[in-house]
């Protein structure tokens, strides 16, 4: 997600849009697939506006996407002091996709000016067979640097619980060699 993603949905807050953030886009990796220039696309089941408080909350089957970037949530709540998104707060079952792979965690923060999302609770980060888990992840879209980190012990006096990560080697076309085949060589 960018500055700009945050703007736009903020732009959903119709009343409260009035001065969006024109931000640069922040920087990502080649595979991150989010485009910037493309437009905001927002659904929910409801949207409730807090005009004193200056937020938006989308409630029920939330999809927010922007180019081929995707988040799922429960629900996303937009703070926009003054019209311009600061953060978003994505709660229950958040899911972001991407042609870079999918994160999956319980709750969601992105901080708009720091351009750092917070995913936290039951993180699962997947890209075709590679797995990594954790129980919160912070990434910082300026840096491009991520950290993926272990939870509290479930009870104290028990050791804390740690990162979790599994790497499938690529297999190309079935030429990899049979188990055992490098200790029993085939005589010609």
């Amino acid at each position: 997600m960018s500055r700009s993603l945050a703007a736009s949905i903020a732009l959903g807050i119709a009343m409260m849009a009035a001065n969006p953030v024109n931000a640069a886009p922040a920087r990502n990796g080649p595979d991150a697939g989010l485009d910037t220039n493309q437009p905001i696309a927002v659904n929910a089941d409801s949207f409730l506006a807090d005009l004193n408080g200056e937020t938006g909350t989308y409630t029920g089957n939330v999809i927010v996407s922007q180019g081929r970037v995707r988040m799922r949530a429960d629900s996303v709540k937009v703070s926009a002091p003054g019209g311009r998104a600061s953060r978003m707060e994505a709660q229950g079952h958040v899911v972001v996709d991407s042609p870079s792979g999918q994160a999956v965690a319980d709750s969601g923060i992105y901080e708009v000016m720091q351009q750092v999302l917070h995913l936290t609770g039951n993180v699962v980060l997947t890209k075709e067979a590679n797995v990594m888990r954790g129980a919160a992840l912070e990434v910082s879209m300026v840096t491009g640097i991520a950290r993926l980190t272990a939870g509290a012990p479930a009870q104290p006096g028990q050791p804390q619980g740690r990162v979790q990560g599994l790497f499938v080697p690529n297999q190309k076309g079935g030429n990899a060699p049979a188990p055992g085949a490098a200790n029993n060589p085939q005589k010609p």
